[in-house]
């Protein structure tokens, strides 16, 4: 082999080596999977999720907003959660879902009422408690002292389909909480209690 031989080989090698230095460049992206396509989770679907708010900042004490936990929109003067729920079972676990849960609205007092009953829902789900419950373990697990007990809880939700009034695409929300006397709600309630911040579960309010 001549020198010119031995230099081209050397260069050849050294050209390989940067090729799969490059390959595990995390930095490029030419191996990656290709992106997943995902279709929106069936209408009526119904899941265990567990439920976490992106905090907004916005907090008013004199309604019990406290710990910035809403987010105020300046354009139309509305107060809301803005929600992500993680599906926890069955063929789409791991999915999310983003709703907002209204707190107050310029236009009147009817988003206002929605979000309150979808909360009472959610409790009535995460606590273990019928919509006509009213003893008082009941009445004490419908109330909370602060939204961060709700961020983190787990209940039965039906997924909804909802049509992108900006984009035309269709999208998944959650606007129902199903409860214990749901004919849809046994089998997947994890246990009573699930996801509170009680580490003692019996010595929450509403314990039985």
């Amino acid at each position: 082999m001549n020198s010119y031989e031995t230099i081209q080989n050397l260069s050849d090698s050294s050209q390989s080596a940067q090729n799969l230095q490059n390959s595990n460049n995390s930095l490029d992206f030419n191996d990656a999977k290709p992106q997943g396509s995902y279709e929106p989770i069936p209408k009526g679907t119904v899941a265990r999720v567990v439920m976490a708010i992106k905090p907004g900042g916005y907090s008013d004490p004199t309604r019990g907003w406290n710990g910035g936990y809403a987010t105020h929109n300046s354009v139309s003067g509305s107060v809301y959660l803005n929600c992500e729920f993680t599906v926890l079972e069955g063929p789409y676990a791991g999915r999310k879902v983003w709703s907002l849960i209204g707190l107050h609205s310029s236009k009147g007092d009817q988003w206002f009422q929605m979000g309150r009953s979808f909360l009472k829902g959610i409790l009535n789900s995460a606590r273990g408690f019928s919509e006509k419950d009213t003893s008082n373990g009941a009445l004490a697990a419908r109330q909370i002292k602060s939204f961060s007990e709700l961020d983190g809880l787990e209940f039965v939700a039906r997924i909804d389909v909802q049509k992108n009034k900006e984009t035309g695409e269709y999208r998944n929300v959650i606007k129902t909480a199903l409860t214990k006397d749901h004919k849809d709600y046994a089998g997947h309630d994890s246990s009573y209690y699930a996801g509170t911040s009680y580490a003692n579960q019996s010595s929450a309010p509403w314990a039985r």
